[in-house]
């Protein structure tokens, strides 16, 4: 199955010229921009007079557009500070040949040696657009797919007008440049990744180029990366133009990679044509007509754009891209091409209203407004490490939409927050809100207060997800202490569920159309592009709903003005939810723990206020000899349990019978272990395909069986590279993190993996986003997860609260069990 669309990133380097602001001509001036600005985003390029902008990888087109604007903010802000201007444009106008040079590197001037002309007059700039495709062959075969549709992307992007001081009459003079070149133009159509590097070999062995980074296709897969390159456009004056091209090339690759999945043929365009499509683009631009890849005839470009959009609508809406993507083409076509723009300020004022025309709209939208940085909180994410992070920009601005967050920090200070720390304290404390972790003492439950928000375009899709893969696993679990008709087709082998150390036979006492999962907790993380995986499904005894309805309360009143302004569903619909699930067969209902001994003792009791029912121990539990289950005198006949199973049967004789008789439910259900094996965990995508017949929404993490001879030899090589996990474990028991582990502790798991392979699993290790914490006054990127909450009763319904957990200093280990904390998460609508 291939990725789907919400699931692949999109990555843009961007290209800009500088110019003085005075005379309004190009300059080598690149040295004093890049001189104070990050290297891994920022660099040189062929000319001196060029500066290199490099985007993190995103899935969301929003989450993109800041980094973009961030990016163009730091060239903008450098470049203004030594009296440049930055252009984002194929061309600038005004050029001084003799006062130009290529830039300071033996690769660079090797190329000027070698190509001359063509490396003197290379004073022009691109938008490279980066998509991810599973693999190299995949890229190749789309890359002529994608390739007729190309001259559309070109001209939504022309912004060259000018050339050495004249209008070129082309909307983009840079194609005509570009061109020149050898090795541009359409790629080749070669059908793997293999005939493609032999062609590049073939090329260099000819001594027309001297290495592959000379390919200039206006598509190529990357070398070492698993994605693909559009080369096409000219650089954008306007922010929301390189949104709008990556929109557009993202879905052009996941359609054209649908169409290979499912067969369907290409488009007939020969190379040639689509040459010459290319060079139309570039001669009219949006203004002009463009021919529709489709038919090979030439319609108004706006025509052809709409056309694409519609072709591309599905994938588009399917990726939650459509408003954006339509808004910002609508927008593009409204004011016209950058060269249409550039040609009616030369009408009135000359090429240096041309210039500033562009200098203007480059820094369009780049501002730091009123909201965004500030003193206090500045000085606060001094040294910050934004490169996985959630809310932070790289340079140190708030990702929507935390502004409201940086602007309540900010106004608090780094003294302010540390009085509310010790307020939090406080209260916690006053609400007896601990947490035991092995034999140590009680001690606070680690919030921090700054909160976690989850915007809705991925909660949306999130929690869809959620209440699919809930679905598929109570069918799983009813099938598996069935009938086992998954067994019976070979989706999973009854070796593999009666090996499972939470196979028990008390699942299969469970009477017929009682749901099993009446709560599932479901762990997930989010990764720096943002992408979701599902960690781990907890089915047995899903902890946190209570700490979730606790962290907002504790919010509140601590910082009750950040609270008030929050989005976000309350904490009263949750417990609407949760209650729904649990008493819509009977509302004799009572929770039973273990009692103060529990770690998570402080939720039971909560839970029970919240739910309005009794809070009982085993030993508070009875059952006549009509198998009817009492609390006291109280009758009992759904207990939502928070004990494990087997300590609940050995402390209440009889249970088991009032189990098998219907007289009383367990929520979770007895075996619901089952489902939480980690070796399970790698089928749930079959059972959704299996049970529901749909296509999974969230992935799993990529998953190692040791089970497998194969797979144990890739594990055991790979240890240092993986994430190991025992099939059974809970809380973090037994994960050992191989980038993080020591040599002593790789050797004692390898010997356990390899004394008992069925017993664990491997993972690649995920780069876990990182959230802003406060610690020692200033607030430092740690490690989050999520935990989600599904509900299932006469309804299947997604809990409107989650349970942001917080790794400590240096570590990705999350659970409150091995030292964690928590946040507030706010879940938009």
């Amino acid at each position: 199955m291939q990725e789907r669309p919400e699931s692949v990133a999109v990555g843009v380097e961007e290209e800009f010229h500088l110019v003085d602001l005075r005379t309004r001509r190009l300059v080598p001036r690149a040295d004093a921009v890049l001189e104070r600005l990050q290297a891994e985003r920022f660099s040189t390029e062929l000319q001196r007079s060029v500066v290199e902008t490099n985007s993190r990888p995103f899935v969301s087109l929003a989450d993109l557009a800041e980094d973009l604007a961030a990016l163009r903010r730091g060239v903008v802000e450098q470049a203004e500070g030594a009296g440049l201007g930055a252009v984002a444009a194929g061309t600038v106008p005004i050029v001084d040949m003799e006062a130009l040079d290529v830039t300071p590197d033996p690769r660079y001037e090797n190329m000027l040696e070698e190509y001359q002309l063509l490396a003197r007059e290379q004073l022009i700039c691109g938008t490279q657009v980066h998509v991810e495709v599973p693999d190299r062959d995949l890229a190749v075969r789309v890359a002529h797919r994608v390739a007729p549709w190309t001259p559309v992307l070109l001209a939504l992007s022309a912004s060259s007008p000018f050339w050495l001081g004249e209008d070129s009459g082309y909307a983009s003079a840079r194609t005509l440049l570009w061109s020149r070149w050898p090795t541009t133009g359409p790629p080749p159509r070669v059908e793997s990744a293999q005939e493609y590097d032999d062609l590049i070999a073939d090329l260099i062995r000819t001594g027309v180029i001297t290495d592959p980074g000379m390919i200039y296709y206006d598509l190529r897969p990357s070398s070492h990366l698993p994605t693909l390159e559009l080369r096409i456009p000219d650089s954008c004056p306007r922010v929301e133009d390189v949104t709008l091209l990556a929109g557009l090339f993202r879905a052009l690759v996941v359609a054209a990679l649908q169409d290979l999945e499912e067969g369907r043929p290409p488009i007939r365009s020969r190379s040639e044509l689509v040459r010459a499509q290319t060079w139309r683009a570039a001669r009219e631009g949006l203004e002009g007509e463009l021919v529709d890849p489709v038919g090979g005839r030439p319609f108004a470009a706006a025509l052809v754009v709409h056309r694409l959009l519609d072709r591309l609508r599905p994938v588009l809406e399917e990726n939650g891209d459509w408003d954006l993507v339509a808004e910002l083409a609508h927008a593009s076509l409204e004011r016209g091409s950058s060269a249409a723009r550039q040609r009616a300020a030369f009408a009135a004022g000359g090429l240096e209203e041309v210039v500033d025309l562009l200098v203007a709209e480059t820094r369009m939208h780049t501002e730091s407004g009123p909201e965004k940085p500030r003193t206090r909180v500045m000085e606060m994410l001094r040294g910050y490490d934004s490169s996985a992070d959630e809310a932070i920009v790289f340079d140190r601005t708030a990702r929507r939409p935390y502004g409201l967050v940086l602007t309540a920090f900010d106004r608090l200070g780094p003294e302010g927050v540390a009085a509310r720390e010790d307020r939090r304290d406080e209260v916690q404390r006053g609400l007896g809100m601990f947490f035991r972790t092995g034999d140590a003492e009680d001690r606070l439950f680690p919030f921090d207060l700054f909160p976690r928000i989850v915007a809705g375009q991925d909660w949306g899709a999130v929690s869809t997800g959620l209440a699919q893969r809930a679905r598929a696993l109570e069918a799983f679990l009813d099938d598996a202490y069935g009938d086992r008709e998954i067994v019976k087709d070979g989706v999973v082998s009854a070796a593999l569920i009666d090996s499972s150390p939470g196979m028990r036979p008390e699942g299969r006492l469970v009477v017929p159309g009682v749901v099993r999962c009446a709560v599932t907790g479901t762990d997930l993380v989010r990764t720096s592009a943002g992408r979701w995986y599902v960690l781990e499904d907890n089915l047995r005894v899903p902890s946190g709903i209570g700490y979730a309805m606790a962290n907002r309360w504790l919010a509140a009143r601590v910082l009750p003005e950040l609270v008030r302004a929050a989005p976000t569903s309350s904490p009263r619909r949750a417990v609407a939810v949760l209650r729904e699930a649990l008493t819509h067969q009977s509302r004799a209902l009572a929770l039973v723990s273990e009692g103060p001994a529990d770690a998570a003792f402080y939720e039971h009791r909560l839970l029970a206020s919240e739910l309005g029912v009794p809070l009982v121990v085993p030993g508070d539990l009875r059952v006549d000899a009509r198998h009817r289950v009492f609390a006291g005198d109280v009758p009992v006949e759904v207990l939502y349990r928070r004990i494990e199973e087997a300590d609940l049967f050995a402390a209440v004789p009889g249970l088991r019978d009032a189990l098998a008789e219907g007289t009383l439910t367990l929520a979770n259900a007895p075996g619901n272990g089952l489902a939480d094996d980690k070796a399970l965990y790698s089928y749930v995508p079959d059972f959704i395909s299996y049970y529901l017949d749909e296509t999974p929404i969230l992935d799993n993490v990529p998953t190692f069986l040791c089970r497998e001879p194969d797979r144990l030899a890739e594990v055991l090589d790979r240890l240092a590279e993986l994430v190991v996990k025992p099939v059974d474990g809970y809380g973090g028991r037994g994960v050992v993190i191989g980038p993080d582990a020591s040599p002593a502790e790789l050797a004692e798991v390898r010997a356990l993996i390899t004394a008992d392979p069925a017993a664990w699993i491997a993972q690649e290790t995920i780069e876990l986003s990182t959230h802003p914490t406060f610690a020692g006054g200033r607030l430092e990127p740690r490690a989050v997860d999520l935990r989600a909450f599904v509900c299932m009763g006469a309804e299947t319904e997604v809990v409107p609260l989650a349970l942001t957990r917080v790794a400590e200093a240096g570590s990705r280990i999350v659970n409150s069990s091995r030292g964690g904390g928590s946040k507030d998460t706010w879940l938009l609508s």
